[in-house]
């Protein structure tokens, strides 16, 4: 009995083609509608493109492109011809890139023209780059004799531009991998120390799509998915390219940086019924005062990255009059592996695990399992999605790869009916007063007052030496004016005395990495010496 042959962009494109959906939009957005057959043709095209310019099976092509067809093109002529693409931060700078070129030893760096300088500079100092692909005709910015090009210790790289790799015959030749073969690699966030490169296979895609993108997000032909999470990260590419192909429905591609007013307009031109951001991005849409009907036509909304409060929930269905689904997803699982579902939605949970995925909770200070109802735990996930570890960081994925188990480093709680709350990640717990405080409930706490409009919870040290909670606080526009005593009151009329912050500072936003994710470790630097 012979291996089992599976590719992800056959998966993905050629199997839309044998369904008889050639005809319909694959991708849409500023950039033009592409049908299936056309991205059929590119992708085919482009492949043959990359083989005639020296692109070998398990090479590594680094992506620094904007949400755009050539994102999609490039990322399944890649894994068409066995490459392995690395689509990374569009906001990352040269030095940035450069690690990254250097970490996972592309060959082929990838870049749409609005990341041409910054790529420039990065492609002269990584040695084993043997090609650099741009969507610009004429890429000025990246030809030889290029200033950054001339730097000390740089070097020059030739330059194919995507037009000339796809104007080859179509070749329709797909490598033979497998369901276990390395397909793309995706960088952690790194909001701990250097990022790491999960490095995921061919049948992960297969997995994803068929358990959350069937049957959670329920995705049909007529959908059209757009996000404001981009495709650089793991739930963006869920989101704009993998779920969408393989259901036959559309993406819409916005490329500038996802902003409310944008994301509103892009949702009414093009027709979008799945939207998908998260937190953060939720909480500035409502601030932005968009009217009631800007997501007129979107059926259901997705929430991941961080939890989702109760009240931003609740406040963002009265507004937009649609649900947001909750789930947790990692880079090393690729997508959502717990969630609410459609018509059973619990405000202030992530919902229950995602069919295909096992869930456990454990005390890791005792070594056990945590089976009673409302302890908290650390958690622990198992799915087939997972990737198969990190590239070179052995310790890295001793820790995090357990066997069949991934820890998530995220502390929940489970009720006896099996919803999951989030209490924040393990390493954010504070400890005040002796007993455990979870920064989700004193945020929520501080959501439920009409002049707060985002609130994180961190700890810092007294001058004791002792932890105690912090609160940062966006304040809500319109609203009566939150103070600082005035929200320490409302946390003591509605928590234990002990959960309530020592201290409220106000400002105008958090800071937040690449993938939009709330800093916490920078808000805990700078909330060192405010209780001293």
């Amino acid at each position: 009995m012979g291996r089992e042959l599976f590719n992800a962009c056959e998966y993905l494109l050629d199997r839309r083609l044998a369904a008889g959906d050639g005809h319909r939009t694959a991708l849409t957005g500023p950039a033009g509608d592409v049908s299936y057959a056309e991205l059929h043709d590119r992708v085919c095209r482009t492949a043959g493109g990359l083989r005639a310019a020296g692109l070998r099976p398990e090479e590594r092509v680094l992506m620094v492109m904007a949400d755009s067809p050539h994102f999609v093109v490039t990322y399944l002529a890649a894994m068409r011809v066995g490459a392995i693409p690395v689509p990374v931060s569009t906001m990352l700078r040269a030095d940035g890139i450069t690690d990254l070129l250097r970490d996972c030893r592309a060959r082929f760096l990838a870049v749409t023209s609005e990341f041409a300088a910054v790529a420039a500079a990065a492609a002269a100092s990584a040695p084993g780059l043997a090609a650099v692909v741009s969507d610009d005709p004429v890429p000025d910015v990246l030809a030889p004799g290029a200033p950054e090009a001339g730097a000390p210790g740089s070097r020059e790289v030739p330059v194919h531009s995507l037009e000339s790799l796809a104007s080859a015959a179509p070749e329709e030749r797909v490598y033979d991998s497998g369901p276990d073969a390395p397909a793309f690699w995706l960088y952690t966030s790194g909001t701990t120390g250097f990022p790491k490169a999960a490095m995921h296979r061919h049948g992960s895609v297969r997995e994803v799509c068929e358990t959350y993108g069937e049957q959670v997000l329920g995705i049909r032909r007529e959908d059209r998915c757009l996000s404001a999470a981009k495709a650089f990260f793991a739930y963006g590419l869920g989101n704009s390219v993998l779920f969408p192909l393989s259901a036959g429905a559309a993406s819409v591609l916005v490329s500038p940086a996802s902003r409310p007013d944008l994301i509103g307009q892009a949702a009414a031109k093009h027709g979008a019924t799945l939207f998908f951001a998260g937190p953060t991005f939720f909480a500035a849409m409502l601030r932005a005062g968009l009217p009631g009907d800007a997501l007129g036509g979107v059926r259901l909304a997705v929430s991941a990255g961080e939890a989702l409060p109760a009240s931003l929930q609740e406040r963002w269905t009265a507004r937009f009059g649609t649900d947001i689904l909750d789930g947790l997803g990692m880079t090393e699982m690729l997508h959502i592996f717990l969630s609410n579902r459609p018509g059973q939605i619990r405000p202030g949970t992530t919902g229950t695990a995602v069919p295909g995925y096992d869930l456990k909770l454990v005390d890791e200070d005792a070594g056990e399992l945590v089976t009673a109802p409302g302890r908290p735990g650390t958690l622990y996930v198992r799915g087939a999605s997972a990737a198969t570890g990190y590239w070179s960081a052995y310790d890295a994925s001793r820790r995090v790869f357990q066997g069949e188990w991934l820890r998530t480093g995220d502390t929940y709680a489970r009720d006896a009916d099996g919803y999951y709350a989030c209490l924040g990640r393990t390493g954010d717990m504070i400890k005040a007063g002796g007993i455990w405080v979870s920064p989700m409930e004193v945020e929520e706490r501080l959501l439920s007052h009409p002049g707060v409009a985002q609130a994180v919870v961190v700890a810092a040290t007294d001058a004791d030496g002792l932890e105690k909670p912090v609160a940062y606080v966006i304040r809500q526009p319109g609203a009566p004016e939150a103070t600082e005593a005035g929200l320490i009151q409302h946390c003591r009329d509605g928590l234990p005395s002990f959960k309530r912050p020592r201290a409220v500072v106000f400002t105008s936003e958090f800071p937040t990495t690449a993938t939009g994710k709330i800093r916490r470790v920078e808000l805990r630097r700078m909330a060192a010496e405010v209780l001293r």
